[in-house]
């Protein structure tokens, strides 16, 4: 079972829990569950901050309770679109054949996913992936990375298990 931590980037106009998109969104995210034999375990809106993105993704990942955290949004042009910086703050090491992949494939339907500066990265046992706040081009980008992303995760137990890091569960 494959852990899975979302977190929302919004701006300062909607920051409720369930923002415009994100219903629709959820319900893309629960057929890449169900691709990846995932479950979700954590979920939360994160004001489109790079303070508080980098915080939330450090305290994700540094907790061990997530084995893919996917941001979705603020990966944009705008000046207020942060999420890539806050990832790279975070990361030990970026995987860029994620993003590039992810964008090659979505980009004959969706062009303007090209305009996207989404990252990906590994911190501890945890995979980060940015994704736009688009719902066509998050489905599209997350069909194309459900056969990738397990692959992934067992790379990162192995080496986990190999190394002995301590994991700290919150939830069974």
């Amino acid at each position: 079972m494959i852990r899975v931590a979302v977190l929302f980037i919004s701006d300062e106009e909607s920051t409720d829990k369930e923002s415009a998109g994100s219903s629709s969104i959820n319900e893309i995210i629960s057929g890449l569950l169900a691709k990846i034999n995932g479950r979700k375990v954590y979920c939360s809106t994160v004001r489109e901050d790079f303070r508080q993105i980098q915080e939330e993704l450090f305290n994700v990942t540094e907790k061990g309770f997530a084995d893919l955290v996917l941001t979705i949004g603020g990966t944009g042009l705008a000046r207020k679109n942060v999420t890539p910086e806050a990832t790279l703050a975070v990361v030990e090491k970026e995987v860029p054949g994620i993003t590039e992949f992810m964008r090659m494939k979505t980009a004959s339907k969706y062009p303007s996913v090209i305009l996207s500066r989404g990252r990906a990265g590994i911190r501890k046992t945890s995979l980060i992936i940015n994704l736009p706040d688009v719902k066509e081009e998050v489905l599209e980008s997350l069909d194309c990375l459900a056969k990738i992303i397990p692959e992934g995760i067992s790379v990162l137990r192995k080496d986990h298990d190999y190394y002995g890091y301590k994991e700290l569960r919150l939830w069974n």
